[in-house]
């Protein structure tokens, strides 16, 4: 790539590749490289948003086959799940710098720095796959992550509202108990990489907080409140315990949104629902 690259026209070139290894090499590849930006240009959406392989096939959460930890095979399906997130965030990550017009700069960097590590997480998990013999594509997978992406494609506070502060939120919550599979199965190497990605996830969901807060108060909203305004307009799915409130707190989530996330769940509102 060359340095003489716009940012944006650039995030945007790499999220319409369908090769997984090309994409997340090209991703950390325009991480490390010294980009301008162009925060006043709206881009038009290309077609093929997002670049996706042929396989894995997506279909309805429930007919995703069982993540245990018993045998490699089992094994090999947990990881893939994970890999599968993992591919949809580098997505994600690249969507948020080019769709969003008019951010201040360190919005765009913060997201590119975000997509570099998605694309190392999923590097990892790739190659750990295939020390178990399978590759990315052998199981199906769902597409939660990207259908809110595709909710909130014209707002940025929904995007950053339900998409790093809730639904990638959601693996700060349940890491530290995959990965405590994982390393009870003997998969020391697996359980270093979820320490890996918890380490960096933390991050990224401060990044989404980042950008909620500043959106909320441009817009002149209550965080808390205009939350569950945007979670109801957006159908998003229902956030429920065991809750790991030390890494939201490193995260960025203040008490008060502590508090509403653990009220909403005790009272049944926000109910589990496959997204």
């Amino acid at each position: 790539m060359s340095a003489e690259l716009e940012l944006r026209q650039a995030a945007c070139a790499l999220l319409v590749l369908d090769d997984p290894a090309g994409k997340a090499a090209g991703t950390r590849e325009l991480a490390a490289m010294s980009v301008y930006v162009d925060a006043g240009r709206v881009l038009q959406e290309p077609d093929g948003v997002p670049g996706r392989p042929a396989k894995p096939p997506l279909v309805s959460p429930r007919d995703v086959p069982g993540r245990g930890v018993a045998s490699v095979q089992a094994r090999a399906a947990l990881l893939h799940a994970l890999a599968h997130i993992e591919f949809n965030a580098i997505n994600l990550a690249l969507d948020a710098v080019w769709r969003f017009a008019d951010m201040p700069q360190d919005y765009y960097r913060d997201w590119l720095k975000v997509a570099g590590e998605e694309a190392l997480h999923f590097t990892l998990l790739a190659e750990h796959l295939r020390v178990l013999g399978h590759a990315y594509g052998d199981f199906p997978a769902h597409d939660g992550l990207w259908q809110m992406a595709e909710r909130t494609r014209l707002d940025a506070l929904a995007r950053m509202a339900l998409v790093p502060r809730t639904l990638e939120a959601r693996g700060l919550d349940v890491s530290p108990a995959i990965r405590a599979k994982l390393a009870g199965a003997g998969d020391a190497a697996a359980a270093g990489i979820l320490d890996i990605i918890l380490r960096d996830e933390i991050g990224h969901v401060a990044i989404g907080n980042r950008w909620y807060r500043y959106l909320c108060e441009r817009e002149g909203v209550d965080p808390v409140e205009h939350y569950a305004v945007l979670a109801r307009r957006y159908d998003a799915p229902g956030q429920f315990g065991p809750f790991n409130f030390p890494a939201r707190r490193a995260a960025g989530f203040t008490e008060a949104e502590l508090r509403s996330l653990e009220q909403s769940a005790i009272s049944g509102r926000d109910r589990p629902r496959s997204a």
